[in-house]
Protein backbone atom coordinates (compact mmCIF):
# COMPACT_ATOMS: atom_id res chain seq x y z
CA UNK A 1 0.00 0.00 0.00
CA UNK A 2 1.41 3.30 -0.70
CA UNK A 3 -0.45 6.80 0.46
CA UNK A 4 0.42 9.86 -0.89
CA UNK A 5 -0.72 12.79 1.49
CA UNK A 6 -0.74 16.56 -0.01
CA UNK A 7 -2.12 19.57 0.89
CA UNK A 8 -0.51 20.97 3.61
CA UNK A 9 0.92 24.54 4.71
CA UNK A 10 1.38 27.61 6.40
CA UNK A 11 -2.17 29.34 7.81
CA UNK A 12 -2.81 31.68 9.87
CA UNK A 13 -5.85 30.76 12.87
CA UNK A 14 -9.10 30.91 11.34
CA UNK A 15 -8.10 30.23 7.85
CA UNK A 16 -8.64 26.83 5.85
CA UNK A 17 -6.81 23.80 4.78
CA UNK A 18 -7.92 20.68 2.08
CA UNK A 19 -6.01 18.12 2.29
CA UNK A 20 -5.88 15.17 -0.03
CA UNK A 21 -4.54 11.39 0.06
CA UNK A 22 -3.79 9.30 -2.97
CA UNK A 23 -4.34 5.24 -1.98
CA UNK A 24 -2.85 2.64 -4.22
CA UNK A 25 -1.78 -1.10 -3.49
CA UNK A 26 -3.62 -3.82 -2.87
CA UNK A 27 -6.55 -2.96 -0.65
CA UNK A 28 -9.98 -2.88 -1.08
CA UNK A 29 -11.66 0.59 -2.47
CA UNK A 30 -14.49 -0.31 0.09
CA UNK A 31 -11.80 -0.50 3.07
CA UNK A 32 -12.24 2.71 5.89
CA UNK A 33 -9.39 5.36 5.67
CA UNK A 34 -8.27 7.44 8.13
CA UNK A 35 -6.46 10.86 8.89
CA UNK A 36 -4.13 10.87 11.62
CA UNK A 37 -1.82 13.71 13.05
CA UNK A 38 1.43 13.16 14.98
CA UNK A 39 3.47 16.65 16.36
CA UNK A 40 6.95 15.92 18.71
CA UNK A 41 5.39 16.21 21.90
CA UNK A 42 2.42 13.84 20.93
CA UNK A 43 1.81 10.31 19.78
CA UNK A 44 0.29 9.71 16.26
CA UNK A 45 -3.87 10.36 16.91
CA UNK A 46 -6.86 9.70 14.81
CA UNK A 47 -8.42 12.36 13.47
CA UNK A 48 -10.99 11.64 11.44
CA UNK A 49 -12.01 8.20 9.82
CA UNK A 50 -14.86 6.92 6.92
CA UNK A 51 -15.69 3.57 6.59
CA UNK A 52 -16.62 2.15 3.37
CA UNK A 53 -20.25 3.15 3.26
CA UNK A 54 -18.98 6.90 4.01
CA UNK A 55 -20.12 7.10 7.47
CA UNK A 56 -17.59 9.20 9.77
CA UNK A 57 -16.35 10.01 12.95
CA UNK A 58 -14.43 12.36 14.08
CA UNK A 59 -11.84 12.96 17.50
CA UNK A 60 -13.43 15.87 19.60
CA UNK A 61 -10.93 18.38 19.14
CA UNK A 62 -12.31 18.65 15.58
CA UNK A 63 -15.75 18.29 15.53
CA UNK A 64 -17.60 20.62 13.38
CA UNK A 65 -14.70 22.32 12.02
CA UNK A 66 -13.40 19.23 9.99
CA UNK A 67 -14.76 17.12 7.06
CA UNK A 68 -13.30 13.96 6.02
CA UNK A 69 -14.84 12.33 2.79
CA UNK A 70 -13.86 9.79 -0.22
CA UNK A 71 -13.74 9.01 -3.66
CA UNK A 72 -13.72 5.35 -3.72
CA UNK A 73 -13.29 5.18 -7.41
CA UNK A 74 -10.03 7.28 -7.34
CA UNK A 75 -9.06 5.65 -3.64
CA UNK A 76 -8.69 8.88 -2.61
CA UNK A 77 -9.58 10.88 0.46
CA UNK A 78 -9.69 14.03 1.40
CA UNK A 79 -10.00 16.26 4.96
CA UNK A 80 -11.49 19.47 4.60
CA UNK A 81 -10.16 21.63 7.63
CA UNK A 82 -11.86 25.02 8.09
CA UNK A 83 -11.08 27.61 11.64
CA UNK A 84 -8.04 26.23 12.13
CA UNK A 85 -6.17 26.66 15.42
CA UNK A 86 -2.60 26.84 16.22
CA UNK A 87 -3.17 23.58 18.58
CA UNK A 88 -4.11 21.84 14.93
CA UNK A 89 -0.23 22.38 13.65
CA UNK A 90 0.91 18.60 13.18
CA UNK A 91 1.96 16.48 10.33
CA UNK A 92 -0.94 14.82 9.16
CA UNK A 93 -0.68 11.57 7.99
CA UNK A 94 -3.64 9.57 5.73
CA UNK A 95 -4.24 5.57 6.74
CA UNK A 96 -6.00 2.57 5.19
CA UNK A 97 -8.01 0.40 7.85
CA UNK A 98 -8.16 -3.22 7.92
CA UNK A 99 -11.55 -3.18 7.04
CA UNK A 100 -14.88 -1.61 5.83
CA UNK A 101 -15.49 -0.15 9.46
CA UNK A 102 -14.15 3.28 10.62
CA UNK A 103 -13.38 1.04 13.77
CA UNK A 104 -10.73 -0.91 12.37
CA UNK A 105 -7.53 -0.58 13.16
CA UNK A 106 -5.10 1.25 10.08
CA UNK A 107 -2.55 -0.68 8.09
CA UNK A 108 0.96 -0.37 9.11
CA UNK A 109 1.21 1.73 5.83
CA UNK A 110 2.12 5.65 6.43
CA UNK A 111 3.92 7.59 3.92
CA UNK A 112 5.28 10.83 4.68
CA UNK A 113 2.53 12.78 5.94
CA UNK A 114 1.86 16.76 5.20
CA UNK A 115 2.69 19.43 7.50
CA UNK A 116 -0.01 21.98 8.49
CA UNK A 117 1.43 25.12 10.82
CA UNK A 118 -1.51 27.32 11.98
CA UNK A 119 -0.12 30.63 12.90
CA UNK A 120 -1.54 32.80 15.39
Amino acid sequence: VQLQASGGGLVQAGGSLTLSCAASGSFFSANAMSWYRQTPAKQRELVAAINGGGDTKYADPVKGRFTISRDNAKKMVYLQMDSLKPEDTAVYYCAVNEGVSYNTPPLNYWGQGTLVTVSS
